[in-house]
């Protein structure tokens, strides 16, 4: 068996007619997911048979979508997480924008991993040049760097948007799934393993999220995003979560509204997702300037954790580029 980014260094460009919802990408993810889920064994080795750990050699691509009828939706969108009402649509946006068409990846028959039970661990977006209400775009997706984990196996899905022939945006969110092995005979250099992590001393806070019991439902709704551990008690608790959680991109995306227009016309944005945010809850958010000298330098450092006890919900930077 192997594990490849792409079969070939010239994956097979198809052109869908408009970009997906994601109710019905939804419903196939949970059918997809019963079929993978049988060629696992209880240890996480994956079993000989038909589906090694290759992803779909493909780019999915939508042609001119336009961006002249979405000023109501932006506008909500911009005030559920705080950015500043106007015609630019931010990072966050363009990213609800293109997860359907990443997610459309995912429910392949060819794609190696379940959609259910997926973990975003984390998102590494450049904003190239800002997009408007009125342009009209090329989003495209791809499934890259399939690669061991000591936890399973992570992989990224890569969105770019496009408008007028440039690039305007690129989003990496890389997704962890335990339990699944890559073969014994994989090169070291493919087995990832996490580096340890510093222990975390709180900073004080700068902001005070008080997030309510429908935040996951409020930002599914916008976003299309309707996961069960975000929008139903029952659903959350049957992937072992007491509440529902918060979506990681609405806490990634109103820290990035925090920054504010500091950020500037183009920037990188990353985040880390550590423990999830169980709703209702409260998050102290630090946002603080990155000195010279420390990596990011002239952009912001921004960190979430909770109160009480300390643990770290999300971390990541904002830089100016």
């Amino acid at each position: 068996m192997t594990a490849t980014s792409h079969a070939s260094r010239n994956p097979r460009l198809v052109t869908l007619p408009s970009l997906p919802g994601l109710g019905g990408l939804y419903a196939k993810g949970v059918a997809s997911s019963g079929r993978i889920a049988v060629t696992r064994s209880p240890v996480g080795r994956v079993l000989p048979g038909p589906r090694d750990l290759v992803l779909p050699d493909v780019v999915y691509r939508v042609d001119d979508v336009p961006t002249s009828g979405v000023t109501e939706h932006l506008t909500a969108y911009q005030r559920l997480i705080g950015e500043r009402v106007c015609d630019t649509l931010p990072a966050g946006y363009l990213h609800v924008l293109a997860f359907p068409l990443a997610t459309a990846l995912m429910v392949r028959g060819d794609f190696p991993l379940p959609l259910l039970g997926l973990v975003h661990v984390s998102n590494a977006v450049s904003v190239h040049r800002p997009v408007g209400v009125g342009d009209v775009l090329e989003v495209r997706a791809s499934a890259e760097h399939l690669r061991a984990h000591r936890r399973g196996v992570q992989v990224d899905l890569v969105t770019e948007v496009s408008t007028g022939g440039e690039l305007a945006y690129r989003g990496v969110s890389t997704y962890l799934a335990k339990g699944f092995g890559l073969p014994p005979d994989e090169p070291p250099s493919r087995r990832i393993e996490e580096a340890p992590r510093e222990e975390f001393v709180p900073p004080l806070p700068t902001a005070r999220w008080e997030l309510g019991s429908g935040t996951g439902r409020a930002y599914g709704a916008i976003s299309g995003d309707r996961n069960p551990i975000h929008t139903s008690v029952l659903g959350a608790k049957a992937f072992g979560f007491p509440r529902t959680i918060a979506h990681g991109m609405y806490t990634a995306a109103r820290a990035l509204a925090e920054v504010g227009a500091a950020r500037g016309d183009a920037y990188d944005w990353t985040v880390e997702f550590e423990k999830p945010v169980l709703l209702p809850g409260t998050v102290q958010v630090a946002i603080t300037r990155v000195p010279d000298g420390a990596p990011h330098p002239g952009g912001f450092a921004y960190v979430g954790w909770h109160g009480r006890s300390g643990k770290r919900h999300f971390s990541g930077a904002v830089t100016p580029r």
